[in-house]
């Protein structure tokens, strides 16, 4: 049976819908339905015409996005009843003590602010386009990156996001039970 799949992102400079879209390919290659929106189309939907619903956001400076918690919040009863996951896109994770659910700081914040357990939690290390970013933020990303020994090189990008980890875990939102459909479904 194929399952109507909901995956939500919100994103700043464009990677988590990166990582999305990737999701999105293996999800559909093993069957499933896939929509894509970012947060802000999310609100115009029906969640409840589909079976799962994953959302991935991003942080910046430390924070995720307001909209991300409120959209779960308000959301939450119906998420609930859905088959849910959550990620969490950061250059945190590109450390491989802060790169699951229980390490990353940023996906434990945000856990603990929405006092959810979503059925599946991820953590993917995000890009760092310096070349992109402006006067201010680029100095400010460089003196973090200085301070947490990242790369500072202005000219470069540089993406720690390790791919096989984003496949294995599209493939294990696939393997979430649906409530309500029988349990080889």
């Amino acid at each position: 049976m194929t399952h109507q799949t909901l995956l939500i992102y919100s994103t700043i400079d464009g990677h988590t819908r990166h990582i999305c879209e990737r999701m999105k390919f293996v999800m559909t290659a093993m069957g499933q339905n896939v929509t894509l929106v970012p947060l802000d189309q999310a609100e115009a939907l029906s969640l409840d015409k589909f079976q799962r619903v994953v959302i991935g956001a991003s942080i910046r400076y430390g924070k995720h996005r307001p909209q991300v918690a409120e959209f779960i919040k308000k959301h939450r009863p119906v998420l609930d009843r859905k088959a849910n996951a959550l990620f969490s896109v950061n250059v945190v994770a590109r450390k491989p003590e802060k790169n699951q659910p229980h390490t990353n700081p940023y996906m434990v914040k945000l856990l603990q602010q929405l006092g959810w357990k979503p059925q599946l939690a991820g953590v993917f290390a995000g890009r760092l386009n310096y070349p992109a970013l402006g006067f201010v933020d680029k100095q400010m990303i460089r003196f973090i990156m200085l301070i947490t020994k990242g790369p500072t090189d202005p000219t470069q990008a540089f993406e720690f996001t390790d791919w096989a980890a984003v496949e294995t875990f599209a493939q294990q939102v696939c393997a979430l039970p649906v409530p309500g459909a029988p349990a080889n479904q």
